[in-house]
């Protein structure tokens, strides 16, 4: 039995392309599989990457990747989570058995193979246009569509107290840029750290690293709004221009340049990995967690000669089903903030809005809310 849901979804890439709404067709569950209602998506800049073409997606395809909703009906043979159940959306999902999840790298999940073309693990898919054309979703997921089928292995319960639009921001966004300084970085107390891009990824690498005990946080970012904020967030020195960040650095340290460089502009380039590089000092790591279409050029002598490092971070090296549950519990108890993160919310029709206000700067993290 099927049901209609109503979603913005891309047929083409382009600058000049833009979500369109539609109504599609959705399947009922199969085995292993939920359908949700989503209740709350947020707008990342993963999806406007597909969106201009950055990175290379199966089309057409129902975004959104960041999600929360309730459980409506489950497929046969679901354990993870019932109807009725409030969830937190994981991109990455968590099959619980590959060698990464069972030593402890969920965020590598080897059934997280289909997150291109946006079909379900036995390669179908559950999204339809009403002519029977097959219709992807971002992740497997489609958030920015009112209802979708997901594997159980991308839900993550969570309490049904918590408000939507905060339990779809750790689906991606906060979970990525906390665990790209507390888990991929590994920023410790008294440690010099220079967050590169203060969007809704950034903004949390500056509260993840600023709760690990940084004691000199800089961010660089062109725009002063964001500036300002991410000193809100815990930042202690913000700069527009990358070389005064640098001679700041410089100063801050006696030479000894960061710890760390957080990587995390909207659209990663080569310039700015190079910057990045060149403010980290002696056996420091520089961390990417940006995408975008760049080549990495970097001179091989300062990697071996002062033991630099460079890695990238895919959901900031966090576990879904532990760490989405973990920093809700932090922002219960105060310790972390998310309501703060939100700059605007929107509607499905609104949607192209909340894409060009992050584009022009104007928001930390615009979330969607669905009307139902």
């Amino acid at each position: 039995m099927t049901m209609t849901t109503r979603a913005a979804l891309l047929r083409e890439t382009g600058p000049d392309q833009w979500w369109q709404l539609e109504e599609l067709v959705l399947d009922e569950p199969g085995p292993g599989e939920v359908r949700i209602k989503v209740m709350a998506a947020g707008l990342c800049h993963s999806d406007d990457h597909v969106r201009v073409g950055d990175t290379r997606f199966r089309l057409p395809m129902v975004g959104g990747h960041e999600g929360a909703g309730i459980v409506e009906a489950v497929g046969p043979g679901v354990t993870r989570v019932a109807v009725g159940d409030h969830v937190s959306c994981s991109y990455v999902p968590v099959c619980g058995t590959c060698r990464y999840c069972a030593t402890g790298r969920q965020n590598m999940c080897d059934s997280g193979k289909n997150a291109q073309i946006g079909a379900m693990m036995d390669g179908t898919y559950r999204f339809h246009t009403q002519d029977g054309e097959d219709v992807g979703g971002m992740c497997v997921l489609g958030t920015f569509s009112q209802y979708a089928v997901i594997s159980e292995w991308a839900c993550v319960k969570v309490d049904d107290d918590l408000p939507f639009e905060i339990v779809a921001l750790v689906s991606c966004g906060v979970t990525t840029g906390w665990g790209s300084a507390v888990y991929a970085a590994g920023v410790r107390a008294g440690e010099t750290v220079v967050v590169y891009g203060v969007g809704g990824v950034g903004i949390n690498a500056v509260q993840g690293a600023a709760y690990a005990g940084a004691k000199n946080l800089v961010v660089v970012d062109p725009n002063p709004f964001k500036i300002e904020k991410a000193k809100e967030f815990g930042a202690t020195h913000g700069f527009e221009d990358p070389q005064e960040a640098h001679d700041a650095v410089i100063d801050l340290t006696r030479g000894q340049m960061a710890d760390h460089a957080i990587m995390t502009v909207g659209v990663m380039d080569e310039a700015t990995a190079t910057r990045g590089f060149e403010i980290i000092g002696k056996g420091a790591t520089m961390t990417l967690t940006g995408v975008g279409p760049y080549d990495l050029k970097i001179p091989g002598s300062p990697i071996v000669g002062w033991g630099k490092k460079i890695q990238g971070a895919l959901f900031g090296g966090a576990n879904p089903t532990y760490d989405i549950p973990r920093l809700l519990g932090l922002w219960r108890n105060g310790n972390l903030k998310l309501d703060e993160v939100i700059s605007q919310r929107y509607t499905l029709d609104t949607i192209n809005d909340g894409y060009r206000d992050m584009l022009a700067g104007k928001n930390l993290r615009g979330v969607l809310i669905h009307e139902h």
